[in-house]
This record gives C-alpha cells, sequence and structure tokens, in this order.
C-alpha cells in the first residue's frame, strides 16, 4: 500500500533519540528549549512553546487569549475536529465561516459578510481559528485587518504549514495573529512522533502557555504568594495540565528541521509533478496562491462532477483496492454527530459540503518515486472510468 502519507526518519534523526536516551534527561531537559529556540528562529517569531500535541497547543492558545464560557470562537468547517473543539475545552461557543472552493480555506468574503451581520446582532467572535488546509496559508493580512475593525484575537492553525510562506515571510512569524500553532504528527511536514507547537510575539501569551503545560506550577519567586521555603520550593498559581513535550520528541524534532527546507522542496517537486500528470483528467487540482508558497502536506483533488458520474465512493474504494492509500480530508466539522446535536445543521456552510463530496488526498510525502506516483495517476484513470 502506497500510503497518503509517512514520515521520513533518517540515522541522525535515530542516533538523536539515542542520545537522549542515554542521556541524564528524558524530560524537561535542554532539547525542549533549543527545538523552541531554533523553529521560532525559522519562524521569526520571539516564542516558542513546545507540547505533546497540537490539539494541546490549540488548547493553550484559547486559555491564553482569554477565551471562556460566554464567548465565541470561529474557524473553517474543513478542518480536523481540534481547530473547533479547542473552543469547547474553555466552554465558548463554536460556529465557522465557509471555504473557499479552490483552497479549502475559509473564504474571506464570507468572513466580511459574517462579520457585518454579526456586529449587527451583537454576537461578533472573540477569537477567529484561520486554518492552512493542506499547508497553504489563509490571506492573513486581509484577516488581520478585520480583526482590527471588528475587535477578534486571531490564531493561525498551521498544523499544515510549517516551512510554507506568506507574503515572503515564514508562516509562524505571526505578524498578522496572535498565535501561530504547528503540528509534528508524523505525516505532517516534519515529525516529533507526536507534538505540536505554539510560536507568539507576545512575551505575556508565552508566559501563559509556558505555566498551563506544566500544572500551572512556577518555580519563579516572583510570581509566588509568599518566600520560596528553599530552593525545592514550587506553587501551583494557575489551574494547567500536563502538555509537556519530552526530550526524545524535541531531539527528533531537531534533527529533522535540518531537513525542513529540502523536505518542502521535495513536497513542492512532487505537487507540481502531479499537476502536470493530472491535466486533462476530470478532476480540479489544488488552488495555487500569488502570495502564498504551500508547505505541500496534502495534495488534495476534487471530482469535477460535471465531467464524470463517477463518485467519490467508487473512485476511494478503487484505489484502495489497487494499493494506493488514498484519504479524505476533512469531514465538515459541523457534520459530525456531535456538532449536530450542538445545534448545527446540514446546509448551513454549502461550500465546505459540495467540496466534501468530491475531495480525495492523494499520497504525498518526501519519499515518494516518480513510478509509485505515475502507479497512484494511472489507477486513478482507470477509476474515472469505470
Amino acid at each position: 500500500m502506497i500510503p497518503y502519507g509517512r514520515q521520513n526518519i533518517s540515522e541522525q534523526d535515530i542516533q538523536a533519540v539515542i542520545d537522549v536516551l542515554r542521556s541524564d534527561f528524558l524530560t524537561q531537559g535542554q532539547c525542549v528549549p533549543e527545538f523552541e529556540r531554533r523553529l521560532a528562529g525559522y519562524c521569526g517569531a520571539g516564542y516558542g512553546i513546545a507540547v505533546n500535541s497540537a490539539t494541546s497547543a490549540l488548547h493553550l492558545a484559547c486559555l491564553a487569549l482569554g477565551l471562556s464560557e460566554g464567548m465565541r470562537l470561529w474557524t473553517s468547517p474543513v478542518t480536523f475536529v481540534a481547530s473547533a473543539n479547542c473552543a469547547l475545552y474553555c466552554q465558548a461557543a463554536v460556529d465557522f465561516v465557509d471555504v473557499d472552493p479552490s483552497t479549502y480555506n475559509i473564504d474571506v468574503k464570507c468572513l466580511k459578510n459574517k462579520l457585518e451581520k454579526a456586529k449587527a446582532k451583537g454576537c461578533l467572535p472573540d477569537v477567529l481559528v484561520a486554518v492552512h488546509m493542506a499547508g497553504l496559508s489563509c490571506d492573513m493580512k486581509v484577516i488581520y485587518e478585520l480583526s482590527l475593525k471588528y475587535g477578534f484575537r486571531i490564531i493561525e492553525d498551521a498544523s499544515h504549514a510549517v516551512g510554507g510562506r506568506y507574503l515572503s515571510e515564514p508562516v509562524g512569524s505571526c505578524r498578522y495573529s496572535d498565535i501561530t500553532i504547528f503540528s509534528f504528527h508524523p505525516v505532517k511536514i516534519v515529525t516529533t512522533a507526536e507534538g505540536g507547537m505554539a510560536m507568539t510575539n507576545d512575551a505575556e501569551l508565552a508566559h501563559k502557555m509556558a505555566l498551563l503545560r506544566s500544572h500551572g506550577i512556577t518555580r519563579e519567586p516572583a510570581l509566588m504568594t509568599s518566600e520560596p521555603d528553599g530552593a525545592w520550593y514550587y506553587q501551583q498559581i494557575e489551574l494547567g495540565f500536563n502538555y509537556r513535550m519530552t526530550e526524545l520528541q524535541a531531539a527528533l524534532g531537531l534533527s529533522q528541521l535540518e531537513r525542513l527546507d529540502a523536505f518542502v522542496m521535495q513536497r513542492q517537486q512532487i505537487a507540481d509533478r502531479y499537476d502536470a500528470l493530472l491535466a486533462g483528467l476530470p478532476v480540479f487540482r489544488p488552488g495555487r496562491s500569488l502570495i502564498s508558497e504551500s508547505a505541500w502536506h496534502l495534495y488534495v483533488i476534487r471530482l469535477d462532477s460535471a465531467k464524470t458520474a463517477v463518485s467519490r465512493k467508487n473512485v476511494f474504494d478503487y484505489m484502495r483496492s489497487k494499493g494506493v492509500g488514498v484519504n479524505v480530508h476533512y469531514i465538515p466539522v459541523h457534520t459530525q454527530p456531535y456538532y449536530q446535536a450542538l445545534g448545527f445543521r446540514m446546509g448551513a456552510y454549502p461550500e465546505a459540503e459540495a467540496c466534501y463530496e468530491g475531495i480525495i488526498s492523494l499520497p504525498l510525502f518526501p519519499d515518494l518515486t516518480e513510478s509509485q506516483q505515475d502507479y497512484v495517476v494511472e489507477v486513478l484513470q482507470e477509476a474515472l472510468v469505470l
């Protein structure tokens, strides 16, 4: 089976993890802060806060921004559920903004219209989570300008987009957002097995997230309510969590970072080749942007229903039967049973639902060979004429 995604692990990566296993610290050593420093430097951000998953990073970001009961978070319906669930963890309300049918990112025209209506009704969002679907940045400058007008904070869910660029700057610089979130799941651009990181330029937000990731405990005398009893002393000053990243994960991440640009370049070349191979087939290829360079976490095609009557299910099942591990990213969040129980209804976000009916993610990872890619396209062609 050719998977839709696969990690690339080198001997250097393996040795980096072995070195940590032979060291004195498996957690809370020097690899985590070094990983934070290195990735923040790469992105041009002031601070990096490493955690055990991007979901944890989203939760901490919401808490740091003060999201709580009675407040509202908006995000895209075409994303993994964590982009919305982070609001519910804070007892806040969730709503969605429909997507651009070419990029599957938040449609800024829909966002503008929804904000105007929300202002009239007195129900503006407090936080917007802008999802960089498949690795392509949303139009963050426009979103930022809207945030100044309507008074909401911005989290970039860049789980797919480390190594991508927007307006010639690295995704993660936080020039147009409060916090950016990365994921290091094995199928992402670089991996720490599981793991995530929040980037920010705000020292207060960074401090808050760092405190909450480790039980809300501090050893800093200046933050304590009384004088410490001794060098062993600590105080819990917030209700936090155990969201820490281990030294093993950070060591792997540091090693992987050395190949980040190479990984993105390889993914770009594969995507370009897909574009050429798929020309003429009854599918829509991923939308491109003049202002963003995708990190190409995913290569998502969409069946052109005007040119083929073959269903997505038939294409999916046939390709899987032939050893091509296609996938679907994503089932719109508002259609999930949990969200339906919250009151969301089918038809509320028509572009997201229409996209879902025809999208398929083709295999894309740095080690995908040209012969494997040729085979993927050959099987897709067969599936489209069944």
